[in-house]
């Protein structure tokens, strides 16, 4: 009776641990230029873009606003430069947009990626 009840104890906790921890990870998506490194400071303010492409824009087109977004716990693909298009999933913590992982879109096509 005991192992059934460790049993069904461990097996909600492994349920919950699989249900939130996705919740955790999710966040916002922001798609932009890099605009600037700050890497004293770990950050990169992105020029943001929209979300409809064109032959003329094909990965958006600037909403003339700028996001700043700390790097420095982020997973990094290909090193961003200023003028990439990064793609750049983040969380907002305690006011501050800290990346979770970069992904730099320029160097992605660059290499016959999408």
């Amino acid at each position: 009776m005991l192992k059934n009840k460790v049993l069904i104890t461990a097996l909600i906790i492994a349920a919950a641990v699989v249900l939130i921890v996705p919740a955790a990870m999710a966040g916002e998506v922001v798609q932009g230029k890099c605009a600037a490194i700050d890497q004293a400071n770990h950050t990169y303010t992105i020029e943001i873009y929209d979300t409809t492409s064109s032959k003329e824009h094909p990965y958006g087109k600037s909403i003339n606003k700028t996001i700043i977004i700390d790097y420095s716990n982020a997973l990094i693909g290909k090193t961003p430069e200023p003028g990439d298009v990064v793609r750049i999933a983040y969380k907002v913590e305690e006011g501050v947009n800290n990346a979770i992982r970069v992904m730099n879109i320029t160097k992605q096509a660059a290499m016959g990626g999408h």
